[in-house]
Formats: structure tokens, C-alpha cells, sequence
């Protein structure tokens, strides 16, 4: 015997047929015992629906005022915990009602005059398991979510809150270096990540990644990167090998699974003591060089085989790269999201266009710069929003050491 008992409201003006489905529910009584109320009106369901928690709903097509169908519009727009499963009452031959009501939500119908208590039984259980089912779903769906929003400010916390300042004991606005960046989630969870590390008063490593995918498992694959980041620090000076250690890290791990999984990274290491960086890169998008003094916007030269991508071969060499930095010079780093952009015409945005638009802007601020580049993309996609997540960080050289 089901020791729970299941509370249903039948809704019908016909005293003699709500009568009859007392009974009938009396004779099920050991099966699925259920406590009974009743409505003659719509009006008078929803009042009791609202009032009391019901399993289950008869409610009958033809009722005065309001129709079947019409309260099982407003049932519908409860909340789940408070929405009965609804059986509709039809009349015979009345199919395309009962089709109708199937398709608003209903989860079965009876004919009126063909109800009996293996019918009434049948349809009564259909319809309770449908409801447990939509709980169920609804139950995991609201933990996956609070899961998912848990995940994404863990992975907000990731990225960098503030930047160090050089030398260390710097204020923001006397350092010589100086950042900026613009994140944008296309997803609860990305696969952008970036940091700039402290690496001495007068260097700057500076990491930008992005992880093939969305969702849960390149969120992880982020996750890994920045613990690799803390792993990495005596390696931290030189971003060939910097890269070398974190791709052989990955792929020993991403090995593990079958389906391939890997991530583009740019790695630099600025020298304000040296006047320089050393840069390289593991098939990331080539950041902009900006360089101010001379009125010159052009993306960093890199070898013709500069690195494959983190994570797809264990033993993998990547090449450093050297190059000048000046006062005023900026680098701008960015993942693919940002110039993977289409307008109405499917269209991308390109590298060209990006590159137009740095030198476009390129006397303003660095905030300002870098809200102009994403302008600029949005304007050029109209009613196209990013498809991708979008890294975007703006490194500024304000002094280099012994230049006042």
C-alpha cells in the first residue's frame, strides 16, 4: 500500500460526475489512497490551488466562465512546486481538445464518459510520475545551477583583482609598468585566462591563455593553467622554457582523457632595467606592439614556428623572442574572441581591422584604448555580440629604469 496520500482537486460543475469520481477514487483506495476536494468553477481551482499544494488536477473542458484550457494556462504559470499535474476531462469524441490540452501541459486526458477505475488508475499514475519526473529534472537543474554560479565566481577569483606595481613599493599611478584589461563571459564559465606576475622591482611576466571550448572542462583546463603558474616561478625568467614546462605539465594530464583538449598562450617577460622583453608563444594570436614615440602599431614578429599549442605534444620546444621597449610603448595581448567577430554580412572582424583600429586610437589613455577597441568590434558587428569569451590586456611602459 502507498502510505502517502495524494491530494487531488477535481474541477467540475457536475455534481453527479464529481460523485462518481469519489467512488471511483474509493476503490483505489489501497493502491493510491487520496484525499479529495473539489471546484465548480476555474476561478474556484485556482483559488484552492493557490491556497492549498495539490498532486494532481481533473479539471473538465466545459466549465462556466473560464475554460479548462484557460485554468490550465494559469496553472501553468505557477511556480513548479505549486503547479498539480493536470488531467483533462473531455467529452466523448472531443480528440482534438484532448490534443490541445496535451499540448499546453496537461499530462493526460479522460473521456468523460468512458472513465472506469483501471482508466481513472492508469491515467491518475501517468500523470503523478510526470510530475516527480519535472521535479526531479527541476531539483537537479536548480543544483546544477547554483553549482555553475559557484564555479564562476571561483573562476572570477582566478584573474587577477589588482596588478603589481614596479618596483614593489610603487603606488598604481608611479609604476613603471602600468595594466589594463577588459574581460567579457559569453558563458557562466570561460576559457580566458591571463596574470602578471612580480617577477622583480623592474620585471613583469605577463601570461595570457585560452583554453579550447566553453563550459565545464575548459574552465578546468584554466583552472590547471594557473596552478601551473605558481609551479613555474624558477622558470619564470624565461618564456621559451616558461612554455616548454607548461605545456610538458598539461599534456600529461590531458593525455589521460580521449577527447584532445588544448590551449593557446602568449608569455612575455618585461624588463624596464633592460629596456627590453622576451616574449614567446604556443599558437596564440600575435599581441599588437604599440609604439607611441614613433607613431608605429604593428603585431610582434614571431619566428615561422614559433610553438604549437599547449597540451598537444609532451616534448615541445618554444622559441624566444626579443624586442626594444621605449616610454609610451604598450603592448596589447588578447585572445581570438575579440577579432572572431561577425557582422550581418558573416563577416569577421579580422586582425587588419584590429590593428587599424589600435593605431586609430593610438594617443588615447590606455582605458581608453582599450574600451575603443571593444567599440569598435561592437559597432562593427551590429546586432552580433561576442561569440567567444574576450581577453583583452593592455600593458604600459612608463619609465624605464634610469630614465627618470
Amino acid at each position: 500500500m502507498n502510505s502517502k496520500m495524494t491530494s487531488l482537486l477535481v474541477v467540475d460543475d457536475d455534481p453527479v460526475f464529481t460523485l462518481f469520481i469519489r467512488q471511483l477514487l474509493l476503490s483505489l483506495a489501497e493502491e493510491l489512497p487520496c484525499r479529495v476536494d473539489c471546484a465548480e468553477s476555474a476561478e474556484a481551482g485556482l483559488e484552492q490551488i493557490l491556497r492549498n499544494r495539490f498532486d494532481l488536477a481533473l479539471v473538465d473542458y466545459h466549465l462556466p466562465g473560464v475554460s479548462g484550457l484557460e485554468l490550465l494556462a494559469q496553472i501553468r504559470s505557477l511556480p513548479l512546486e505549486q503547479q498539480p499535474a493536470v488531467v483533462m476531462l473531455t467529452g466523448s469524441g472531443n480528440e482534438a481538445v484532448a490534443v490541445e490540452a496535451m499540448k499546453r501541459g496537461a499530462k493526460d486526458y479522460l473521456k468523460k464518459n468512458d472513465v472506469d477505475v483501471p482508466s481513472l488508475m492508469r491515467a491518475l499514475q501517468s500523470a503523478l510520475a510526470q510530475k516527480r519526473l519535472a521535479e526531479q529534472v527541476a531539483a537537479y537543474n536548480a543544483e546544477i545551477k547554483a553549482d555553475l554560479e559557484m564555479a564562476h565566481k571561483l573562476q572570477e577569483s582566478l584573474l587577477p583583482q589588482s596588478y603589481p606595481s614596479f618596483p614593489r613599493t610603487a603606488t598604481a599611478e608611479n609604476s613603471a609598468l602600468r595594466f589594463q584589461h577588459r574581460y567579457f563571459w559569453t558563458t557562466q564559465l570561460g576559457g580566458d585566462f591571463f596574470n602578471v606576475q612580480h617577477l622583480s622591482d623592474t620585471k613583469a611576466g605577463v601570461l595570457i591563455c585560452d583554453v579550447m571550448g566553453h563550459g565545464v572542462r575548459s574552465a578546468l583546463v584554466t583552472a590547471m593553467l594557473r596552478a601551473l603558474v605558481g609551479d613555474l616561478g624558477k622558470h619564470a625568467n624565461d618564456p621559451g622554457r616558461f612554455l616548454a614546462e607548461m605545456n610538458r605539465k598539461l599534456a600529461a594530464i590531458l593525455k589521460q582523457i580521449e577527447e584532445p583538449l588544448y590551449a593557446t598562450a602568449f608569455y612575455m617577460v618585461a624588463d624596464v632595467a633592460a629596456g627590453q622583453m622576451r616574449y614567446a608563444k604556443a599558437g596564440h594570436p600575435a599581441p599588437l606592439h604599440l609604439r607611441c614615440q614613433a607613431g608605429i602599431v604593428e603585431p610582434l614578429p614571431f619566428p615561422s614556428h614559433a610553438g604549437a599549442a599547449l597540451g598537444l605534444f609532451e616534448k615541445h620546444d618554444f622559441i624566444t623572442s626579443q624586442r626594444p621597449l621605449a616610454v609610451g610603448d604598450r603592448i596589447l595581448l588578447f585572445t581570438d574572441g575579440l577579432f572572431e567577430v561577425p557582422n550581418a554580412a558573416d563577416e569577421d572582424y579580422g586582425t587588419d581591422r584590429l590593428l587599424a583600429a589600435a593605431r586609430q586610437r593610438l594617443n588615447l589613455p590606455l582605458a581608453g584604448l582599450l574600451d575603443g577597441l571593444i567599440a569598435d568590434v561592437r559597432a562593427f558587428a551590429g546586432g552580433n555580440d561576442f561569440g567567444d569569451d574576450v581577453c583583452l590586456l593592455g600593458m604600459e611602459v612608463a619609465r624605464i629604469a634610469g630614465s627618470g
